[in-house]
């Protein structure tokens, strides 16, 4: 407790807290731009903590990765458009409530989960990290081939209407993953000759061009009229929003627990999170066809599993000194920079330099509120500029985001040419997601399956081998085979009661 003690003071120096809150402030901004992620506020953030030591340096990244992963809402429910990947999950959910004149419902749903799921993970982080961290330690590639299997299992439920075109989308995803070079022999696939896509293909890139440019397109392109939405206010956004978050609380629950435990998986992120999240919430809703017309249960677990991610993230990277997502390879970076290890010995080498970086995820969190509030209200001069204004706006930073992550032309190429099929998936009734999901989970599916196979030579019963892996593995089978099981059960009662 002395050590939490003597960290809590070193957070409240004066000099600490401005830039938290310059830092939340900046977070909120970026995160609220379509086309610019929260991965890119962190990245631009990081010449700017060359002059500050270590703890106000970490805890503005800390600030600027929660804030921003809360903004990329708002624009979310207003525009359609998620202004990060981990709010492209409930996006269409978001706005077509929105349409429907519960937009201040939503965006006060948003700030609120956002914010309690921090806070829960991060009390997870300063409690379990050293725990949690030795468990991760233990997954192999066997655990992490099953858990992306589950991971793009989820696909079959978070896209509504047909399950056909539903899959098409999702295999059109791992398509789209398999661009680049082969991750046993090297060799280039499907790169048509271009060194810039040996890499692969760019997932901000895609987010950006499968959801803004398909919408910029489908504006262009349409004669209707301005939809209600151009000249709604936003009001009180916490009215009446108590009563619908005890209603969704289970929701809440799971969507904080896949958070936490998503988080220290290396390569899950947010996104992964509020994937999953909005997938159970789908499958266990009692009114399936209510909530593919707009429910707040999947905004409330996905919202929840968001920022949960986001604060357990850190478990790996500062205990173990492996970067969960890009974000944290970036802290990573910045701790080098400062001649610290990240490693299990930084617990006991900087022990108040550890505890303050939780402690900031507690304030930022905490902070999380009034600023989003803000924010929130701010954004509505969104709604008094003109589409036909907004839309080249929203085109330029498509633009730029795009070309900042990878500063190469390919990267806007890839925007437009995603944008396009994104356009033509969903005037045809294609659904977007199984689509991003694909492309974010098929190249560790494939790498994790092949390390797999070279371990076992060829055996196929060893992903089976370990405890961990076993379960999971029997648990994403049993849901593949869930829709057979349940024919052959409602066959077996029909001919019970004819019988």
């Amino acid at each position: 407790m002395e050590v939490i003690y003597a960290a809590f003071l070193a957070l409240m120096s004066p000099d600490v807290l401005l830039v938290i809150l310059l830092s939340s402030i900046f977070g909120l901004f970026v995160g609220a731009i379509p086309g610019l992620t929260a991965t890119m506020a962190v990245a631009l953030l990081v010449p700017v903590t060359f002059f500050m030591p270590p703890l106000p340096a970490i805890a503005a990244i800390v600030s600027v990765s929660a804030m921003a992963i809360f903004a990329g809402d708002i624009p979310s429910a207003l525009l359609r458009i998620p202004g990060t990947p981990s709010s492209a999950a409930y996006t269409d959910a978001a706005y077509r409530l929105t349409m429907r004149g519960k937009g201040e419902l939503v965006l006060g749903a948003c700030v609120v989960t956002s914010a309690v799921g921090g806070l829960v993970g991060a009390i997870f982080l300063m409690f379990f990290a050293p725990a949690v961290a030795r468990f991760a330690l233990n997954i192999s590639s066997y655990e992490y081939f099953w858990l992306v299997c589950l991971g793009l299992t989820s696909a079959a439920f978070i896209a509504p209407g047909s399950t056909l075109k539903g899959m098409i989308s999702l295999l059109l995803g791992l398509l789209v993953a398999m661009i680049g070079l082969f991750p046993v022999t090297g060799q280039p696939r499907f790169a048509f000759g271009s060194t810039a896509l040996y890499g692969g293909v760019g997932l901000v890139a895609t987010l950006i061009g499968m959801f803004a440019i398909a919408e910029i397109l489908r504006f262009a392109l349409s004669r209707d009229p301005l939809p209600p939405m151009a000249t709604t206010k936003i009001g009180n956004i916490f009215k009446g929003l108590m009563p619908e978050l005890w209603r969704s609380r289970r929701n809440l629950a799971s969507g904080i627990v896949v958070g936490t435990v998503t988080g220290p998986l290396p390569g899950a992120g947010a996104d992964i999170a509020a994937w999953i999240s909005y997938a159970l919430a789908r499958k266990t809703t009692r009114n399936r066809e209510e909530f593919d017309k707009g429910s707040l249960e999947g905004i409330v677990a996905a919202g929840g599993a968001n920022n949960a991610s986001v604060s357990t993230s850190y478990v790996p990277a500062t205990v173990l000194g492996i970067p969960g997502d890009s974000m944290t390879a970036i802290v990573i970076g910045v701790l080098f920079m400062k001649g610290l290890t990240p490693g299990p010995q930084i617990f006991e080498n900087q022990p108040t330099l550890i505890y303050g970086i939780f402690l900031s995820f507690i304030l930022a969190n905490l902070l999380m509120i009034p600023l989003g509030y803000t924010a929130i209200k701010l954004s509505r001069y969104l709604l008094d500029v003109p589409r036909s204004y907004l839309m080249p706006v929203i085109l330029l930073f498509c633009v730029v985001g795009a070309f900042a992550m990878d500063n190469t032309l390919v990267a806007i190429v890839t925007m437009l040419v995603f944008g396009v099929v994104g356009w033509f998936m969903e005037e045809n009734g294609f659904p977007i997601a199984p689509a991003l999901l694909g492309i974010v989970l098929g190249r560790m599916l494939e790498e994790t399956f092949l390390t797999s196979m070279i371990k076992a030579q060829g055996d196929f019963l060893q992903l089976f081998s370990r405890p961990i892996a076993g379960t999971i593995g029997v648990i994403t089978i049993l849901i593949w085979l869930s829709p057979l099981i349940m024919m052959v059960v409602k066959r077996v009662r029909r001919r019970g009661a004819v019988a």
